[in-house]
Parts: C-alpha cells; sequence; structure tokens
C-alpha cells in the first residue's frame, strides 16, 4: 500500500523555522522524484518545490526560494521540507506528493503568526 506521512507542523512565531518530514512506504521510494505542495485558506494549491531522485536537483517557487530547503534521505524513505525566515503567508497546509504515482500525503498544518 503506498502511503506518504507528514509531520512536523505548528504554529510558529514569523521569523521562526519549522522542518515538514515525509515518511514513504509501499514503493520504491529513491526512484521517483517528490515535490512539496502546499494550499492556503482561500488560495489555489501552489507547487512549493521539487527534488530529483538522488538529491541533486531541487526547484522553488520564487515565493520561497531563499528561504525554503527540500531534502532527502533516501535510506530512511524520507522527504524534508526545512522552512526558515516564515512569513505568516506561508501559513497554509503542505503535503507532499508523488507525481509519477498519483500520490499525496494527508497534509501538515502550518500556522505562522505571532
Amino acid at each position: 500500500q503506498v502511503q506518504l506521512v507528514e509531520s512536523g507542523g505548528g504554529l510558529v512565531q514569523p521569523g521562526g523555522s519549522l522542518r515538514l518530514s515525509c515518511a514513504a512506504s509501499g514503493f520504491t521510494f529513491r526512484i521517483y522524484d517528490m515535490n512539496w505542495y502546499r494550499q492556503a485558506p482561500g488560495k489555489e494549491r501552489e507547487l512549493v518545490g521539487f527534488i530529483s531522485t538522488g538529491g541533486l536537483i531541487t526547484n522553488y517557487a520564487d515565493s520561497v526560494k531563499g528561504r525554503f530547503t527540500i531534502s532527502r534521505d533516501n535510506a530512511k524513505n524520507t522527504v524534508y521540507l526545512q522552512m526558515n525566515s516564515l512569513k505568516s503567508e506561508d501559513t497554509a497546509l503542505y503535503y507532499c506528493f508523488v507525481q509519477n504515482l498519483r500520490v499525496r500525503g494527508q497534509e501538515t498544518k502550518v500556522t505562522v503568526s505571532s
């Protein structure tokens, strides 16, 4: 059974940091590119970023470039989203997504507020 489980969300003050994790199971994680998406209240889904199978290639939305970093540990079947210098506009539901399998996780909520 293909499964993605996110964790690490929560409430953080502006300027703070969080690290989200997405643990994969039920498929050969290392051969798939991974994506992080988010959806803020009242807004359309946004692709936050992408990481290639080996982790050498990453891409980010302009809105998070320089603040967010995606990494992966293929030995642990996990992809991470390190979020620094958080802003209120980063408040959203975040989830990981495997494009080629059309599988997404259950979302984790990030709230940036003082």
